[in-house]
C-alpha cells in the first residue's frame, strides 16, 4: 500500500497545491510539462532551480487493464478509472514531498540545497542527480573515487 492510493484528490488539484506551496515558501517562478509518460514541474527558489520528473504509469499496463485478482480483463472505462487512480496518487505523492521537503528547511531542520540537492538544475540541464549518479555507480564498482572538480585539472594542464 503507498500513499494516497485511495485518494480522489484530482492530478490538476495536486499541481495546484504543488504551486500554491510553493509560492507560500517563496518560489520566483513555477512550470509543468508533461511528456509521454513523465510530468516535470521546475521552480526557482533560493537562488536555484530545481525539477523533478515525475514518472507517470504505462495505461496499458497489465495492472490496469486486468482486474487484480484474478486478471479478468476490464472494460475501458474501469481501465481507465485505474490508470487515473495511480496517476492521483503519484500527483499526491509528490506533492506530500515537496511540501516536507520546504516544511524542514523552513523549520531549520535542514538546508535548502541539502534537501533539493539531486533536484537541482546544473547549467548544463542536467540535474545534480542525473549528473553524479553514474559516478556514484563507477565508485562502488571500481572502489575509487572520481576526481574533484575536474575542471580544475583542465584549466591547470
Amino acid at each position: 500500500m503507498s500513499y494516497a492510493d485511495k485518494t480522489s484528490v484530482g492530478s490538476d488539484r495536486s499541481r495546484a497545491e504543488i504551486e500554491k506551496t510553493l509560492t507560500r515558501y517563496g518560489a520566483s517562478s513555477f512550470a509543468y510539462g508533461w511528456q509521454d509518460r513523465s510530468a516535470m514541474v521546475g521552480f526557482e527558489m533560493e537562488g536555484r532551480r530545481v525539477q523533478f520528473i515525475l514518472p507517470l504509469p504505462d495505461r496499458n499496463a497489465h495492472e490496469y487493464t486486468h482486474t487484480p485478482s484474478q486478471g479478468n480483463l476490464r472494460s475501458p472505462a474501469h481501465a481507465e478509472s485505474a490508470y487515473e487512480q495511480a496517476v492521483r496518487q503519484k500527483w499526491r505523492a509528490l506533492s506530500l514531498v515537496i511540501k516536507v521537503k520546504l516544511e524542514a528547511v523552513e523549520s531549520g531542520i535542514t538546508c535548502f540545497d541539502d534537501e533539493f540537492l539531486a533536484h537541482i538544475c546544473l547549467p548544463n540541464g542536467q540535474t545534480v542527480g542525473q549528473w553524479v549518479g553514474p559516478q556514484i555507480d563507477t565508485a562502488y564498482e571500481t572502489c575509487h573515487m572520481p576526481k574533484m572538480l575536474p575542471i580544475i585539472k583542465r584549466i591547470s594542464e
